[in-house]
Order: C-alpha cells, then structure tokens, then sequence
C-alpha cells in the first residue's frame, strides 16, 4: 500500500512539525464550487423569465392567458389588418378551358391547270370577300373560246342552208314532186345543226367559266395566311395543297367545355333569358382579353370526359383573339344578390366549420363562424356571421385566438380578382389552398388544441 502514498496526494494522518495532524488547507475548492452552482440556478431563472415574457408578449400560449404576461402584466396589442365587410352583388361564373376557332377557314385551290402569272396579295394581308388573290395564265382558255365561237359561227351557217332547203322541200313535197321521206330526213338535219349550235354554246360558256376561273378571287374576307405557291409554278384543279388559306377572325368563335353536372343550370338560363355573357380570359387566368356570347350548346355530353361543349360568339374588333388559341372562359350564369361580401384572406377553418376574426369592442379579436353562399376571385359571398359594416381581419390570424388584443390596421376592400379562383359551383367554399398560411393544420390559428371556434 506504500505505493499509493507515492501520488502526491495528502494523507490525513500525516503530522506537521509540532507532531500535531495536518487540517484541511483545501476549503476554497469547496467554496468556489457553491458559487458557480447558485450563478447558475440564476442564470436559468433569469432566461426562463425572459422567454416567458416574450412568448406571452406575441400571443403564444404560455401559462397565462393570452394578452397578459403574468399577474399584473398586460401584452401588446397583435398588430393585424382589417378590411370592412360590405353589402353588395356577387356574380356566379363556370369556368371552362377554351380554345379559339375560327368562324370559317377556306383554302383556296385553282380550279384550272395553269401556271401563275400573279399574286395580288401580301402574306397576313386582311382581304374582302372578292379581292382579287392569284391570277393563273388565261390564255389557253381564251383561246378554247375563241374557237368555240368559231364553230358556234359555222353550225350557224350550215342552219340556215338545211332550214332553206326545209322549206323547198315542203313546197315540193306539197306539190308531190318529192316524196314524204325526204322532207323528214331534212327535218332532221335541222334538229342536227340546232343541237351543234347548242354544243357550240356550251363550249363558248365553258370557256369564259374557265378564264373566269383563272383569275382567283377571295371567296370570304379574313386574314391570309402565308403563301402556298409561287409565281411561274404550275398548278391544277386536282391539286391538294392549295394555294393559300384564308381565315375569318370577325367575329370569332371559342369552344368550351363545362362539366355535366352544370349543364341544367345552363340550359335553363338559356331557355328563361337574354344570351349569356362569357368572357376569355388569358392561359395565365390573370387578364381578361374579350367579351362575348354564348351561342350554343352541343347536343350530346362526351362520356369520356363527362363534359359537354358550348360555343360562344366574340366579336373581336381588335383582333386579338387567334384561331386554335387557348384561353380560360367564364360564363356567367348567375347574381347573387345583397350578400355580405368580405375578402378570401378572411376565411378560416376548424374542425366544426368556417369561420372569421371580427375586430369587437375594445379592440379585442372574436371568433365568429360564418356561412359562405359564393366564392367568385378573392371575394367570398356571406350568407350569415357577419354584418356589412363590421371590421374582419384579413391578416395576423396566426397569432390570434378569441379575446386577444389587436392593433388593426384598416385596408380597403381588395379588386375582384380573375374569376377563375372561384369554384365552379355556386356554393362550394372556397379550396384549403385558399385559406391563408397557418390554418392549414385543421383548426384556427390560436387554437392549439383543435378546439374549434364557437
């Protein structure tokens, strides 16, 4: 055991110089180490007040209730924003995707063989119905017509020398020189020449038709596409391509789809009322390009899609709607009338409903549920909850729960938005995606145990 003496540490039964056992010279080890041990339990007590104090300060759920730091302590007031809730119309739109059409489409072809000897017109030109576009050398047929006429001519004067001799054989027939038989076979060569004449017409006519035909006209007004041929080509009426396409932009047309499930309401307002009002919106749903009508409705539903078509008539003056373009359509359908109309960024969601943040009395936040008629864009239809006049927050819910003190800040009524965020039903509430950051869990900002507002 005499080795372990040997590590320099006291020995407790060691004797100083008197004789008398060694005391304790090591006691501030001790003292030190008490010290740190109270520093730190202050230390922790002082950061835990500190954090207490800052959660109650944002409206957290600490262990007082929310607006208040701790016996005798009040929190700021939740800076929020608040718009005021008014009375008003709310339109009922369905939205479809579209696609523009033009109300004819012609591609014009040669009806004669022929080279090209003209084109009298630019590429994306805007003709008139009859304008003259391709010229195809005529000379051929003018001179198919001048023959005709040259045969018209001889059949012409061979009818007079058959009907000449007609009437000498009457007269020599009725005087019995000549017998019955040769006056019918003259006849006969009469009726002959009078046919060749008609021919010989037919062929003069046939003629001018195709110099007509040579020089090719618009058959409608519209835009003309890019060039098909050029000129020193030769073409024929058998050909497939054509030589240009011309298409009609005014008015234009857009085809649409809707679900079956719509198709009762439209109809019936089809039946009861003026036409419809339809609007084409942009592929991004954010710019409105044109107003129209609606025209018609398909006769039968796609059975694939469980969608039907309908087709609604723009006049597009500008001419900013483009054959086989896509747009986003609106129809609408319906009004409501004197609902109270409050912003999308109002509506929350809890577990028994939905439901809003109403600025009360005191400045203080209360929970009111609400019953939603319309969404249409950032606008939502109230059918009961709120009254027009009343301050609903639209921003800050978060950190709000019932009761707590707010510092509402008053913002106008939003613009109607593109009405393709609303709902294609007339009272579907608006998606979860609609609701703003921080109600997506299922219950109200606030509410932590998923209570929902009463």
């Amino acid at each position: 055991m005499g080795h372990l003496n040997s590590s320099g540490l006291p020995d407790p039964k060691a004797r100083n110089e008197s004789g008398e056992p060694r005391t304790r010279s090591r006691w501030w080890i001790w003292a030190l180490m008490i010290v740190v041990v109270l520093g730190g339990i202050w230390s922790y007590r002082g950061n835990h007040a500190e954090t207490q104090a800052q959660n109650n300060g944002a409206g957290g759920a600490g262990s007082y209730p929310a607006g208040s730091f701790g016996p005798g302590g009040d929190a700021p007031a939740v800076p929020v924003v608040v718009t005021t809730a008014q009375r008003g119309d709310l339109p009922v739109y369905f939205n479809g995707l579209g696609t523009v059409t033009a109300f004819n489409t012609v591609t014009v072809r040669s009806r004669v063989d022929g080279a090209i000897v003209k084109v009298n017109f630019t590429e994306g030109q805007f003709v008139h119905e009859g304008d003259a576009l391709v010229e195809i050398d005529p000379r051929p047929y003018q001179v198919a017509f001048e023959q005709a006429q040259g045969q018209l001519a001889k059949d012409e004067a061979q009818l007079k020398d058959v009907q000449t001799d007609l009437e000498r054989y009457n007269l020599l027939y009725k005087e019995g020189v000549i017998p019955k038989q040769q006056v019918d076979t003259q006849t006969a060569l009469v009726g002959q020449s009078k046919g060749s004449i008609q021919a010989d017409q037919a062929a003069i006519d046939s003629a001018k038709l195709n110099i007509t035909y040579s020089h090719i006209i618009a058959p409608i007004g519209g835009r003309v596409g890019l060039r098909l041929v050029d000129i020193g080509n030769i073409v024929h009426a058998t050909d497939l391509t054509g030589l240009v396409v011309i298409t009609q932009l005014q008015p234009i047309s857009v085809i649409f789809t809707l679900p079956q499930d719509q198709l009762p309401q439209v109809m019936s307002k089809l039946r009861s009322g003026p036409q419809l009002s339809v609007e084409a919106w942009d592929r991004d749903d954010a710019t409105k390009i044109a107003n129209g009508k609606l025209a018609t409705v398909d006769n039968q539903i796609d059975v694939t899609t469980g969608t039907y078509k309908l087709k609604a008539i723009f006049s597009n003056d500008t001419n900013i709607l483009f054959p086989n373009q896509f747009v986003n359509v609106h129809l609408l359908v319906d009004t409501k009338h004197n609902v109270t109309i409050v912003p999308v960024a109002a509506i929350q969601r809890g577990p028994q409903g939905t439901y809003v943040y109403i600025a009360g009395p005191g400045d203080a936040a209360k929970i009111q549920a609400v019953t939603i008629s319309q969404t249409t864009g950032n606008l939502v239809g109230l059918a009961a909850g709120v009254n027009p006049g009343e301050s609903v927050v639209i921003d800050g819910q978060d950190k709000l729960q019932d009761g707590t003190k707010i510092n509402p800040t008053q913002a106008p009524m939003p613009v109607p938005a593109a009405a393709s965020a609303a709902p294609n039903t007339n009272s579907a509430p608006p998606s979860r995606s609609a609701a703003t950051p921080g109600d997506r869990s299922g219950h109200g900002p606030g509410h932590p145990s998923g209570a929902a507002p009463q």
